[in-house]
């Protein structure tokens, strides 16, 4: 047996000993749950290996498993914790809503509109909004409403991004680098079975930061293209920043074509700023997809944007329809949470402590000799373990190590700092991360760090 081979096996059987009744639970959730979580991201396949961890209760900043371990969590729930669990604030208003309203009316009411009003006073491309409950649904309604409000039927997406599991996006996330070919122009992957390989042709799929491939597009189809669908920042590659004056190109290029540019904020909204990334890098899309940090850690999603595109609905010739669109519990949570993020200061407060931890992260590394690329902006940033800068998906796959960042990942985790195991995820700054979470962070890292420099 090599020594990683060796390493893999002593660390599942100290796994196995520490988290017994989450072995026990996962055996038993596994006969009535497929994979025996609820998601696809919570399985072993993803990286959650023996097994994932079931979780006891999250407080805060923190998180404890059912075998007792108390974590300093930087998964927040794959990003919607923003306020951290149980947010007392967000908790009380949904709980008193649910008492003295109740929970779905299929009518509206005015919460509603209270909700709705605070979330076009935040973000500057929305001026009209409809909530929805997933990330998904609301960029499956994103792209429809781009066709047809344009009448074409082209979208132009980017590999690495993800934008939801519906069969018009799902597609080119993390495939066959291979399969895909050429970087400058990549052919259309489903991202899974299922998918119709006919809709390959209503899609043309590039290579992210890279404008020249995005102008000759345009060039060859603009006149085609219905809406060009993006991350303003990937953060379903890791961490990816745009290059100066990328975003700016894609809102250029798109009015010049009369395509729409869809910003899907799902991730990036209301983490980088209170009016989102597209806030931050100070580009405006015609329409904006919202969900995780939008509703305080409640299930909520929503789809905005100008009075002009989303007219189509105003005027009945879009049919944006759901149940529980716009319930109770979704609008008491995001109309909370927009209080709680308009606090002067406080994202000035988290950018500082996340990036204290960014900062503090390079450094040890580069003190005990690993190469690392620490890329985010604070409040979200994922430690590439490269010694080269990553633009874009093939760049990740290419140079930054899965392997030295599993070991990362196991090594944070014994030392009681939780973070999603696979590498093209992130790590999340909540806005209730304290100092002293910081600190013990660091001191954390500097152990985890100097165990793998030892055994490199």
């Amino acid at each position: 047996m090599n020594s990683r081979a060796a390493e893999d096996a002593d660390f599942l059987q100290k796994y196995s000993q520490w988290a017994p009744h989450s072995g026990e639970t996962f055996a038993k959730a596994s006969k009535v749950i497929p994979g025996g979580a609820g998601s696809s991201a919570r399985t072993v396949p993803f990286g959650w290996k023996p097994y994932p961890l079931f979780i006891a209760q999250g407080l805060g900043s923190k998180i404890t498993d059912i075998d007792g371990h108390e974590y300093i969590d930087y998964l927040l729930g794959l990003g919607p914790m923003i306020l951290g669990h149980r947010n007392p604030v967000v908790t009380e208003a949904v709980v008193e809503a649910v008492r003295s309203l109740g929970t779905c009316f299929g009518l509206p009411y005015e919460l509603e509109i209270e909700a709705a009003q605070k979330v076009v006073d935040a973000v500057p491309g929305i001026e009209m909004v409809r909530f929805t409950n997933s990330g998904s649904e609301a960029v499956g309604s994103a792209i429809r409403i781009s066709r047809a409000v344009t009448k074409r039927r082209l979208i132009i997406r980017f590999e690495g991004h993800y934008h939801g599991w519906q069969d018009t996006v799902y597609w080119s996330n993390h495939v066959d680098p291979a399969a895909a070919g050429d970087a400058r122009r990549p052919r259309a992957i489903p991202s899974g079975p299922g998918v119709p390989i006919e809709l390959e042709d209503t899609l043309i799929v590039l290579s992210w930061n890279d404008p020249e491939s995005f102008i000759k597009v345009m060039a060859e189809r603009g006149h085609e293209v219905a809406a060009v669908i993006t991350e303003p920042a990937v953060l379903n590659t890791g961490c990816i920043m745009p290059l100066p004056g990328y975003l700016e190109l894609l809102r250029s290029e798109t009015k010049k074509y009369g395509a729409l540019l869809i910003f899907d904020e799902v991730i990036t909204g209301f983490r980088f700023s209170r009016g989102g990334a597209q806030e931050w890098f100070g580009v405006t899309p015609d329409l904006t997809t919202l969900a995780k940090g939008l509703g305080g850690g409640f299930p909520v999603a929503a789809i905005g944007g100008s009075k002009e595109v989303m007219s189509i609905i105003a005027e009945g010739r879009y049919s944006h329809s759901g149940t529980y669109n716009a319930n109770v519990i979704q609008c008491a949570a995001v109309s909370a949470t927009m209080d709680l993020l308009a606090e002067p200061g406080l994202y000035e407060r988290q950018r500082n402590l996340g990036f204290k931890l960014t900062d503090g992260l390079a450094k040890i590394a580069n003190d005990v000799g690993i190469p690392v690329i620490v890329e985010g902006i604070g409040t979200v940033f994922q430690m590439w373990f490269s010694e080269k800068p990553i633009h874009n998906w093939r760049e990740a796959e290419k140079f930054a190590s899965e392997e030295l960042f599993t070991r990362w990942y196991r090594e944070m985790l014994q030392r009681g700092v939780l973070f999603h195991p696979n590498h093209l995820e992130n790590l999340f700054v909540s806005l209730v991360h304290s100092e002293d979470d910081i600190n013990k962070t660091l001191e954390a890292a500097q152990g985890a760090l100097s165990a793998i420099a030892r055994n490199k």
